[in-house]
């Protein structure tokens, strides 16, 4: 018999082992750590670095005919507006909301915000 201890370590183990095996339908690449940073350090990635990093990471996932995951072309194109690249900027928003409808409100919200500002 497995004292209570360590049927609990047992369980744990196997549940990790578990998750670290799932496979993901999106290539991740910086994104994660680059949403840390942003909100972890604002402003400690400069803009450039980012588009630098993520449009690098896309071609990666084309690579290997991955998806970007949600979230990823909005916030690239938030870095391209920061950046005064304003057609990319909108041309990211529209691509982030036919590939998540459900991010419309805050896509459109972005859309809008860009429209004010020219």
């Amino acid at each position: 018999m497995i004292p209570l201890l360590g049927r609990s370590a047992a369980l744990a183990t196997l549940t990790l082992a578990g998750c670290a095996a799932q496979p993901t339908i999106y290539y991740w690449g910086n994104y994660q750590a680059l949403l840390y940073q942003s909100y972890h350090e604002p402003g400690g990635v400069p803009p450039v670095q980012q588009v630098e990093l993520l449009e690098r990471d896309y071609q990666q996932a084309l690579a290997k005919h991955a998806r970007m995951p949600p979230g990823w072309h909005a916030h690239l194109g938030v870095q391209y507006f920061k950046l005064g690249k304003v057609d990319d900027a909108v041309r990211e928003l529209h691509t982030e909301k036919a590939e998540f409808p459900e991010s419309s409100v805050f896509v459109d919200r972005l859309l809008a915000n860009i429209g004010k500002t020219q």
